[in-house]
């Protein structure tokens, strides 16, 4: 059955979505993320994420010390449409802290996105998104499967490289080799 209309999106611009920030109309606290141009509410975390999330982070805080920036859950600018909120990021180290803007592609050294019920966003919206931009390494913890996807070496809208390593395993950011992991202490 036909209504006889064309539904049309409105996508927005990161400067019309920083101004509807900055206007009220969208609040710090609010769990979105502009992606494509879309205003994309952020899947709802329940205790085992936000819990994987500090422990990545507390993990790798202390090995990464003036060597990276550690960046979480806090916007990155990858695309001139695109503004999402990773769960972590690892930032080539500045001393101003991207202070003066946000961090784009090339600040970039590790993206990663843990999940407990969005793998299957994260692994097609999130990783093409990525990788469109040049992101050189992406993670994709998958709380829910007890692994972890390794996505490298972008090109041509995807990754060239994948590897899904599990609980047993260890792994190292490509920009940090000396950085090596325990996949289970990740996953917890």
């Amino acid at each position: 059955m036909s209504l006889g209309t064309d539904i049309v999106r409105r996508r927005f611009t990161l400067d019309e979505y920083h101004r509807k920030v900055d206007a009220g109309v969208l609040h710090e606290d609010d769990r979105v993320e502009l992606i494509r141009g879309e205003i994309v509410q952020m899947s709802p975390i329940g205790s085992r994420h936000p819990a994987a999330v500090a422990r990545f982070t507390d993990e790798l805080a202390g090995r990464l010390r003036r060597r990276a920036i550690l960046w979480p859950q806090n916007p990155v600018t990858i695309l001139p449409d695109s503004e999402p909120q990773p769960d972590i990021v690892l930032l080539h180290y500045r001393d101003d802290f991207y202070k003066a803007a946000l961090p784009g592609p090339a600040d970039v050294a590790l993206i990663v996105e843990l999940a407990d019920s969005s793998a299957s966003y994260d692994r097609t919206v999130k990783k093409a998104l990525y990788a469109e931009a040049g992101i050189a390494e992406y993670w994709l913890v998958n709380l829910a499967a007890d692994r972890i996807e390794v996505y490298r070496d972008p090109q041509d809208g995807d990754y060239r490289h994948a590897t899904i390593v599990g609980r047993e395993d260890r792994l190292a950011p490509a920009a940090f080799p000396d950085v090596v992991l325990s996949v289970a202490d990740i996953l917890g």
